[in-house]
């Protein structure tokens, strides 16, 4: 998760399907949120003067609807299916993305309709909301815009600290806040906030092409992981 907060955008969305081997998705959804939140606050100040305001205003309300259908749904809607369509989106995705760009070339920015946005936006505020999972639906309306490594980042890193505020009352509704629950949020937030900066340090030492590979490489990864830990 920290080393996704700051900057290798994908990484912390393996950090849900890892705690789920020993807790219950919810219980452990609950105990990453604080995590989240103060993370937040620091990506949030590195990246303060790198963000795209368009991207922001067309997806935040989508998200918020996003979220809202999480917590309605969150008694019906079955995480195992959740995860592994969001594992055959970000597959698809990623895989589609580095054919494209195969051999290296320059590849020309791609803007989507902002109704797709939308739409991603809602997408990734309900994954969000059941799984800390909504980096792949916001990557389908961001990446193609080859916006500079900076900007992506920023504008991902005040993007999800949004959502996860969003997120806060949900939870609180849920009876997810227990004194367990935040204990172990607390013992885990000091390597998390420590890999946050050891992942802002290294991601401005990559370059654009190579960051971009390595994200869509990583997200491969994770949708494959998403679907084993979903139908096996």
């Amino acid at each position: 998760m920290g080393l996704g907060k700051g900057g290798f955008i994908g990484v912390g969305t393996l950090a849900m399907p890892i705690l789920a081997l020993a807790l219950s998705p919810v219980q452990g959804a609950a105990i990453l949120l604080p995590i989240l939140i103060v993370q937040d606050a620091v990506g949030v100040w590195a990246f303060r003067h790198s963000w795209d305001g368009h991207i922001l205003a067309v997806m935040l309300p989508g998200a918020v609807v996003g979220v809202g259908l999480g917590y309605v749904f969150a008694a019906s809607l079955s995480d195992r299916w959740v995860l592994g369509a969001l594992g055959i989106i970000s597959i698809i995705f990623a895989l589609h993305r580095l054919w494209i760009e195969r051999g290296g070339r320059i590849v020309a920015p791609q803007k989507l309709p902002d109704w797709i946005g939308l739409l991603c936006g809602v997408g990734s505020g309900l994954t969000s909301q059941i799984a800390h999972a909504g980096a792949p639906p916001f990557q389908i309306f961001v990446m193609p815009r080859r916006l500079a490594p900076q900007a992506f980042i920023g504008t991902t890193v005040i993007y999800f600290a949004s959502v996860n505020w969003m997120k806060v009352p949900a939870y609180a509704a849920l009876g997810q806040f227990t004194t367990p629950n935040l204990i172990a949020a607390a013992a885990l937030m000091p390597v998390a906030i420590a890999s946050t900066f050891t992942g802002v340090r290294l991601v401005r030492t990559v370059s654009a092409e190579r960051f971009y590979v390595f994200v869509y490489g990583l997200t491969v990864l994770i949708g494959v992981k998403l679907l084993w830990n979903a139908f096996a």
